[in-house]
């Protein structure tokens, strides 16, 4: 009996040294098809996770951006088109002055011109008249040298 006993219990050392060497090795490096396919999965999710992440980031950040710079170009036309309209209006404004200082200049130069024809023309009628009067006396004295009466004379020469 002491052999039977021996040889269990060389046995039941055996199965015992199996059990645990088995249970050993798979808790450490070595691992199954089912838990490497579990975590190669899980590792795929974490990148897609990533990537949406990173994705939806630059898509907001680049919306962003765009608009910023729509609205910098919307302000940078307004105010270039209201920075036209001042520049128009002062023109405007620069050219109805000029007309106005024009408009009195040449008013002023029709005066001065009126003014000047006005004088010649009084010059020249005065100078005339006494062309006139001039010519109209030497009329009369030929007249009378020849000895005939004058027209209006008869007036001058009956008494009052």
């Amino acid at each position: 009996m002491k052999t039977k006993l021996a040889a269990i219990l060389v046995g039941a050392a055996f199965s015992a040294a199996t059990l645990v060497y088995g249970q050993n090795a798979a808790g450490t490096d070595k691992s199954s098809a089912g838990s490497d396919v579990k975590k190669a999965a899980r590792t795929t999710a974490q990148d897609t996770k990533k990537v949406a992440t990173t994705t939806a980031h630059t898509a907001k950040s680049g919306a962003k951006t765009t608009a910023t710079d729509s609205k910098t170009v919307a302000k940078k036309t307004a105010s270039g088109a209201k920075s036209t309209t001042k520049d128009t209006e002062k023109a405007g404004r620069t050219t109805g002055q000029d007309s106005k200082k024009l408009g009195k200049d040449t008013a002023k130069d029709a005066k001065t011109v009126g003014k000047d024809v006005k004088e010649t023309a009084k010059s020249a009628g005065k100078e005339t008249k006494e062309v006139v009067k001039k010519t109209g006396t030497a009329i009369k004295e030929g007249v009378k040298d020849v000895g005939e009466k004058i027209k209006g004379d008869e007036k001058k020469d009956s008494p009052k």
